[in-house]
């Protein structure tokens, strides 16, 4: 019974490491974004909203994101932060990593009768 628990709790405990995100973002000026790329984006407004949607559009003065909620413009004026989301490597071979290492620990406990 207890290491039916265990192989349970480290198997949710090794999915939780595998899955974790590998995106973060980082901030870029207005004037730097490529509309031609469709990326994501976060945008910080003045008035503490943020809103994350792939850019459908941007001109010099609007943007335009798609999201669950619908097509939303937002005004350059009213931008505090624009972030774009951008894959790290580094978060993924920090993931597979750990989730490796912590596999291998509970194998050689398993074996060892530890668990």
């Amino acid at each position: 019974m207890y290491i039916a628990r265990m192989k349970k709790i480290i198997i949710l405990f090794l999915f939780s490491i595998l899955f974790q995100s590998c995106f973060s973002y980082r901030t870029v000026d207005f004037e730097d974004i490529v509309s031609e790329k469709k990326q994501k984006f976060e945008v910080a407004k003045f008035d503490r909203t943020n809103i994350k949607g792939r850019l459908v559009s941007k001109n010099e003065n609007t943007m335009i994101l798609e999201n669950n909620q619908g097509n939303q413009t937002i005004l350059k004026d009213e931008i505090y932060e624009v972030k774009v989301r951008k894959f790290s490597i580094l978060k993924l071979v920090a993931g597979a990593g750990i989730a490796y290492v912590t596999a291998a620990i509970v194998a050689i406990g398993f074996l060892l009768g530890a668990f």
